[in-house]
């Protein structure tokens, strides 16, 4: 008999001003019966100040769990997210954080459950950072590296930025991000969508 248990998606956060969507992408995803629970970098805190998240929905930094573990057995957050979570979604991806996770460097909550992370789960990244950083030499090989490991890149979009600037480097628009997170859950998504 199938489970009729609500899937649930892990979004993380980055230090770009693209965070200031959670609100909104939290929403959609729990319209569309989704459970959410969020993992936010200390930067991406800034992004959020002033954020309205509905109160039920956790939001975890290095400080959540570096309260919780004090001794051996003791849980550790970020392996038993990567155990609850059934897929995986950094939005926004900073330059920051995206080098970090190429690198394999796991110094906060997020880029230690994308190390941890179980690659039989769909794991998404939506880029975010400024068109400079964008079309650095070192950007494309640490997006196709991820994609090597099996991770799916919602792609950037092009337009003006917090900045002022115009250009490539924006976070794909939130009913993008949350159509790829309800294809990436549908385990034949991939064969009919090129996009995936």
């Amino acid at each position: 008999m199938a489970s009729t248990s609500r899937k649930k998606v892990l979004v993380g956060c980055t230090g770009s001003v693209a965070t200031i969507k959670l609100p909104q992408l939290v929403e959609m995803l729990r319209r569309s019966n989704l459970e959410v629970r969020v993992v936010v970098t200390e930067r991406a805190k800034h992004f959020l100040k002033d954020a309205q998240l509905p109160p039920e929905i956790q939001v975890l930094s290095d400080t959540v769990e570096w309260a919780a573990w004090q001794d051996r057995g003791d849980p550790v957050l970020h392996i038993d997210l990567v155990k609850w979570a059934d897929i995986f979604v950094i939005a926004p991806l900073d330059a920051n954080t995206l080098g970090k996770i190429a690198s394999g460097i796991c110094d906060n909550i997020v880029t230690c459950v994308a190390r941890a992370w179980d690659n039989a789960k769909p794991l998404l990244f939506c880029p975010a950072m400024n068109t400079k950083m964008w079309e650095h030499p070192i950007t494309m090989p640490q997006v196709s590296l991820l994609k090597s490991w099996g991770y799916k890149e919602v792609h950037c979009v092009s337009k003006t930025l917090m900045c002022g600037d115009t250009g490539m480097g924006a976070m794909a628009e939130v009913d993008t991000i949350v159509r790829f997170t309800l294809r990436a859950l549908t385990p034949w998504a991939d064969s009919l969508d090129p996009l995936l």
